[in-house]
């Protein structure tokens, strides 16, 4: 905020001077109100316009101390113990307050907004909330709630006859102790930080990642949807028990077993169930419809019959004994609680009436699956996040305390059901719990009736919402029709929620649908204690959640007990279920937008990264684990068009160097400038040549560098690019063609530079020659991959061409290898020796063996007439005019000769020999490669002390008139070997 005016409110800033700093608080007069700052500027990102509201009474601040007025923030009157940052005041705005999600975010600058774009700042006090609910309205009494549902009223008795005493404590303790460890996991990863809406999908999208966060998300969707239908089912079962005349459809059951007398019993038909059902359901839906204010006002005045209830069956319990409500009903009895402990598992119809003939078998599996939904319900605290004062405090303690309430209440319930009826009772009376309570049955009617259309209308409520969030983090484009506004309802959302709850009503059998929703509950708790465990196994420096009381050990625990408890239920739902989260898995990586979360499989993938990054040393791999890593140098030696970060087949060639697009590439380019003025321009090209890598479907990451010039900029790139043994080993770039055609004079220099550079840091070089002609994926190629193996190179050309080979576009060539021997009786045995090593190397290739005439023989003879002859003419003539000028310079001046600021030693028969020999190898390539798909010959490496611009002139005859040309350099090591 350099020289910018900054204008008060009722009456300037004052600062205290000569006084003790206290710790800024809410209402502090030193909180700054930002109210406009301008974001139009790129290069500063200092707010503009700073309002600072300030007010008339002080309180005792003002009589701390006094402060000159029209106080300028760097001016030399301003004395403050925290002048270097600024307002102190500014310093608590920008760096706490706004991270506890009170203010808007600031970007480090303007620069890094949303997608890169410049996004307006604005700050301000943050809106006023709603009143906030406290642990026991806003975790507890929603969790309680939640949990005890029509399961406990209408199956549990049921439950206790079918399993006995003993078998049901196991029920309770298998499914309390996966909710148990679950809360403890959904405690840590609570206090780890502020929440947003979402519930456990927010907590498992950002600890394990958006795919498995997207379809554990939807399936907790769906299992609500399910839920919500298997509420509705209870209260209309319940109904028509408790009102038999208002069923349209009668449907009689003969029961026979345990009994002398064959006994009809009537039960709710099917068709009722399922017309009451869908009535109910549209209700509820009009219901949600109308807001949800009216909904949490009205929800926990739904526990209240449920409390009611429940203390009306344990008065009931205590005096069955006296007052005798059923033949069946014993009250506490020793015998009673004998005779019920074992099990008496027996086949039932599918209303779950013994029947020696149904087509239902039970077992402790399939109690365990029945009895699970009565559990469930423990995200009830985490999903009203946004309306906790303290999520920290009020999600453990809750959550924890509703669980080991509710599993208290159900052991209880064993104990006092299973000593209190016969099993005969236990098993027939659907209702036993409105048989047995006390004053009469309609108090348990009316609390089952409340009860599950108030967990009804709470799942029709927190489903849509819940696929909302799902579909406001914008990662799958399918379920942008579900998007909502902030405060908005999602109407679109509850439809479909409806819809689905309707076609499970129409199902209409509470039992088939329970074991559905079960394994969408569990699939789900398994998420959040994998989230945990590795949040807690990774440790990361984030990782630092207020509830102490948890170990990765018991977070596996609970995962592990989760999916043994699916298998339990049922092999095939648990496949089913599985392979639905998978599905939406693959489809969310396949069509899903990518985000980063800073997820803890984020973090797992860097300290794996680093543990390998440790173990692999700093010792050279060995030549058998040896991977190209190439550095591409993007910088062009001319010009691109706009927003062309890269040379468009600069990728293409990338992924030709790599087996099945195993390795990493790495792209490269220099900015010219100062890196104070130009780290903004770095940033936003990095991210276009980013961009352009994942487009050209390259594996690799791009990096800018801002340096004084191209040569200063590539050597350090050389020297600090990398980690370990994953610094970059292959230097590739592109020839430049344009440098004569543009009298580009400065291009031979650094272009020697940057070789000379690779050659002292030990890199591998690669030159494109016609990178514009480089096949891309869909052009197929015919012809050879040709040779010329003149220097050893640890084999590097020889592996490059088996690399091109794996591709489609090469897959069809054959390799040819020339090799040069300078006598004639050299070549049978040189071509021997390279044959056999090329088969101890398992390549395939032909061997053409050229012999070369010495010098002496091609001065006498002259150089071959061919096509090539008119470039070594013309190169002849512009180094004899180069060397003459620099001559010229050197006598004019009286220093001795210099090219591009440093001296040289011209030997002029030296030159003319390498243009010989430069001639000869383009000759050779003409004659023997020229409808060859691709030529590598070997680099030779520039003379020291040798002007940049003769070795230019050595190069350009080298490539002239060859279409497509790598020229290798390999380094101080073998990339290939001969053993296995």
């Amino acid at each position: 905020m350099d020289n910018e005016d900054i204008e008060g409110g009722e009456e300037e800033f004052r600062a205290q001077l000569g006084r003790k700093y206290r710790p800024v608080v809410a209402h502090d007069r030193a909180v700054l109100q930002m109210s406009s700052m301008d974001p139009g500027s790129t290069s500063d990102s200092s707010p503009k316009n700073v309002k600072i509201d300030g007010k008339e009474n002080m309180g005792s601040d003002a009589r701390e101390g006094s402060a000159p007025d029209n106080l300028r923030v760097n001016g030399s009157e301003r004395d403050s113990k925290l002048e270097l940052f600024g307002f102190d005041s500014l310093v608590n705005i920008l760096g706490l307050r706004s991270m506890t999600g009170e203010q808007i975010v600031a970007p480090s600058s303007p620069r890094e907004g949303r997608d890169g774009e410049d996004a307006p700042i604005t700050y301000g006090p943050p809106k006023p909330s709603d009143v906030k609910l406290g642990t026991l309205m806003g975790v507890f009494i929603p969790c309680l709630q939640n949990i005890l549902g029509i399961i406990y009223y209408i199956r549990f008795t049921w439950i206790v006859g079918m399993g006995g005493i003993g078998d049901s404590l196991l029920v309770v303790a298998f499914c309390g102790s996966c909710t148990f460890l679950t809360s403890l996991s959904l405690s840590a990863i609570a206090t780890n930080g502020a929440m947003k809406g979402g519930g456990p999908y927010y907590l498992i999208g950002r600890a394990l990642g958006p795919e498995v966060g997207v379809s554990i998300g939807l399936c907790f969707f769906l299992g609500n949807a399910v839920a919500g239908a298997m509420y509705v089912l209870g209260a209309v079962e319940t109904f028509l028990k408790a009102v038999p005349a208002a069923g349209m459809f009668r449907e009689t059951i003969t029961k026979v077993n345990g009994t002398a007398t064959p006994e009809p019993i009537q039960s709710p038909s099917l068709h009722d169930l399922q017309i009451y059902g869908i009535i109910v359901t549209i209700i509820l839906c009009f219901i949600v419809f109308g807001g949800v204010k009216i909904i949490n006002r009205v929800a926990p005045t739904f526990l209240i019959p449920v409390l009611l209830s429940i203390f009306c069956i344990f008065v009931g319990i205590l005096l069955a004994s006296k007052d005798d409500p059923a033949p069946g009903i014993t009250g506490l009895k020793l015998k009673t609680f004998k005779d019920n402990w074992f099990s008496d598992y027996q086949k039932t119809n599918n209303a779950g009436i013994p029947d020696p003939n149904g087509a239902v078998d039970w077992s402790f599996n399939a109690l365990v699956g029945l009895f699970f939904p009565a559990v469930t319900g423990i995200m009830a605290g985490s999903n009203r996040s946004a309306s906790l004062k303290d999520t920290q405090r009020s999600i453990p303690i809750g959550t924890l305390a509703a669980t080991l309430t509710t599993t208290a209440l159900y052991v209880i319930s064993v104990l006092f059901f299973g000593a209190a009826a016969t099993r005969e009772e236990l098993l027939t009376d659907r209702l036993l719990t409105a048989t047995i309570a006390w004053p009469f049955p309609a108090v348990i009617h009316i609390g089952i009736i409340l009860s599950t259309l108030g967990a009804a209308l709470q799942s029709l409520t927190g489903a849509p919402r819940l696929l909302a969030a799902i579909a406001n983090d914008d990662i799958l484009p399918v379920l942008n029709y579900f998007k909502v506004a902030e405060g908005r309802e999602p109407h679109i959302a509850t439809f479909f929620t409806a819809f689905i709850c309707i076609g499970c009503v129409i199902i209409g059998n509470l039992d088939l649908i329970t074991p559905t929703i079960t394994m969408f509950f569990l699939l789900c708790y398994s998420g959040v204690n994998l989230s945990c465990f590795l949040l807690d196994l990774l440790d990361a420096p984030s990782w630092r959640p207020r509830w102490k009381f948890h170990h990765w050990s018991l977070s596996l625990l609970g995962s592990v007990f989760c999916i043994v408890i699916m298998f339990l239920i049922s092999w095939s739902f648990t496949v089913v279920s599985l392979a639905l989260a998978s599905l939406i898995y693959y489809y969310v990586c396949l069509k899903g937008k990518a985000g980063d979360w800073g997820d803890g499989l984020k973090s797992a993938y860097f300290q794996l990264a680093l543990r390998s990054l440790r173990s692999l040393g700093a010792n050279q791999v060995h030549p058998k684990n040896w991977y190209p890593i190439p550095l591409i140098f993007c910088r062009p030696w001319g010009k691109l068009p706009e927003n062309v970060p890269c040379h468009p087949k600069l990728a293409d060639f990338a992924n030709c160097m790599k087996k099945k697009g195993r390795g990493m590439s790495i792209f490269v380019s220099i900015l010219d400038g100062d890196y104070h003025e130009c780290a903004e321009d770095a940033k936003t090209a990095c991210k276009q040549l980013a961009t352009y890598i994942d487009y050209k479907r390259c594996e690799g990451v791009a990096e800018i560098v801002v340096a004084p010039n191209m040569s200063e900029g590539f050597r350090g790139i050389v020297q600090t690019m990398g980690l370990g043994n994953l610094k970059p080993n292959i230097v590739v770039m592109r020839y430049p063609e344009i440098w004569r055609r543009e009298n580009l004079t400065e291009i031979p220099a650094t272009f020697v530079g940057i070789i000379n550079d690779c050659i002292v840091a030990n890199k591998a070089v690669v030159i494109v020659k016609g990178l514009d002609e480089w096949p891309n994926e869909y052009q197929r190629q015919y012809g050879t991959i040709d040779l010329y193996w003149i220097v050893r190179d640890g084999g590097l050309m020889l592996l490059l061409s088996q690399l091109l080979l794996t591709k489609e576009s090469f897959e069809s060539c054959k390799i040819q290898v020339f090799c040069i021997a300078e006598e004639d009786s050299d070549a049978e045995v040189l071509k021997a020796d390279v044959k056999k090593f090329l088969y101890d190397l398992r390549m395939q290739a032909e061997v053409i063996v050229i012999s070369m005439k010495s010098w002496d023989e091609q001065t006498e003879n002259g150089p071959q007439q061919d096509e090539s002859l008119d470039a070594f003419i013309a190169a002849q003539h512009r180094i004899k005019n180069y060397l003459a000028e620099m001559k010229a310079e050197a006598q004019k001046s009286g220093t001795p000769l210099m090219a591009d600021g440093k001296p040289v030693v011209v030997n002029e028969q030296q030159v003319e020999k390498f243009l010989y020999t430069t001639l000869k190898l383009n000759s050779t390539i003409l004659r023997h490669s020229r409808m060859a798909a691709v030529v590598l010959v070997s680099l030779p490496p520039p003379p020291i002390n040798h002007p940049a611009y003769c070795y230019m002139e050595y190069m350009d005859l080298l490539v002239e008139n060859v279409p497509r040309l790598l020229i290798v350099r390999g380094y101080r090591r073998d990339v290939v070997t001969l053993f296995t």
